[in-house]
């Protein structure tokens, strides 16, 4: 799977995935424990950033590996980008259960890009 999703940051400095078609409580969306700090540096310190993501490789992806699947506890997983853009950057992040919601189970291995609107 692989798709082009938006990340947005409110006045409040919380970071959220924009998903128009999810039915459940937004607060489930908010991206947090890793993820929103990644944001920051993935979107330059600004309050937006488009990025494409995929459970396969593709040329220019930067990759997030699962460290440790929560399924069975809080949902989610805790994954390391080890690298971005070609800096060292060795960010630990939660993903959430929406993570499982876009890819339909818990990767491996996410790759990302940041891509134009």
């Amino acid at each position: 799977m692989t798709g082009n999703y938006r990340f947005y940051k409110t006045s409040e400095g919380k970071w959220f995935i924009d998903i128009p078609e999810w039915t459940k409580d937004i607060a489930e969306l908010q991206m947090v424990l890793g993820a929103d700090t990644m944001l920051d540096v993935a979107s330059g310190n600004t309050a937006e950033c488009f990025l494409k993501i995929s459970d396969e490789p593709f040329a220019g992806a930067d990759e997030a590996k699962l460290m440790e699947n929560l399924k069975e506890s809080i949902g989610g997983g805790n994954y390391l980008m080890e690298m971005f853009r070609g800096e060292a950057v060795n960010q630990e992040m939660w993903l959430c259960e929406v993570t499982e919601y876009v890819f339909g189970y818990l990767p491996a291995t996410i790759y990302v890009e940041v891509t134009a609107a």
